[in-house]
């Protein structure tokens, strides 16, 4: 966040100074975007807050120089992921779903992770990249397919237990279930409410358990913009 300050200043040249209040919700290292989701937050806050927008081309620009996904945010939505990440295309929404997120109560270094995926991967010279962190292929009925995550291999070799939670989750009726990005959190979309709680019941003492679902691109804009007007009304007089 004082990153994302840093370069929105520069490129407005804004001479004033910047006083951010966070409250932090989404647990660290558990793989679930928490810090990039902060970045980009901090830079549509800056423009709503001052009126000063940017053209939509620099603020992808800077949305990439402050981390790989963080333009990911800027859309919400399901979106093609190229270059390292930072390259962001819209794809079509698939239906949404009740999704429940597992966290076992410890985090995941993602420079750690990538590097031990690296040293893996170019193991195979034919395998030299990866495929995918957490991805479903193309379906003619847009239906939800497996997911697919090149870090399973590398987390669940250290942290059996994930691997044994998302086969659980799957037993208990999941549609599809992956490791979030680099870990430690594991999500798993059901096509019901009631089947997403009777799967959360299984979850052992000590983990973390969040109830949510997956949003349309539209329902994440009209979202984001309330919880700004919410946020607006926190600190203006009157």
């Amino acid at each position: 966040m004082y990153r994302a300050c840093e370069l929105w200043k520069q490129a407005r040249r804004f001479r004033g100074s910047i006083e951010v209040d966070l409250h932090k919700r989404i647990p660290t290292g558990s793989g679930l975007g928490g810090a990039s989701t902060d970045a980009a937050a901090t830079l549509l806050g800056l423009e709503r807050l001052t009126g000063d927008r940017l053209e939509p081309a620099v603020r992808f620009e800077l949305a990439a120089r402050l981390g790989s996904d963080v333009p990911l945010f800027l859309w919400g939505g399901r979106v093609l992921g190229c270059g390292r990440g930072e390259e962001v295309y819209p794809l079509p929404d698939l239906p949404s779903r009740a999704c429940l997120l597992v966290y076992p109560g410890f985090s995941v270094s993602t420079a750690e992770a990538y590097r031990e995926a690296s040293l893996r991967l170019t193991q195979h010279r034919h395998q030299l990249r990866m495929n995918g962190l957490g991805v479903w292929p193309q379906f003619s009925r847009m239906d939800w397919g497996p997911a697919e995550n090149d870090f399973e291999e590398v987390v669940f070799a250290k942290w059996p237990e994930l691997a044994r939670w998302k086969a659980r989750l799957i037993r208990a009726g999941a549609e599809t279930a992956s490791l979030t990005g680099s870990g430690s959190a594991v999500y798993a979309l059901f096509h019901s409410v009631s089947s997403m709680h009777s799967a959360a019941r299984l979850i052992p003492p000590g983990w973390r358990v969040f109830w949510t679902r997956t949003l349309r691109r539209a329902a994440y804009q009209r979202l984001l913009f309330r919880e700004w007007r919410r946020s607006l009304g926190r600190h203006l007089p009157g």
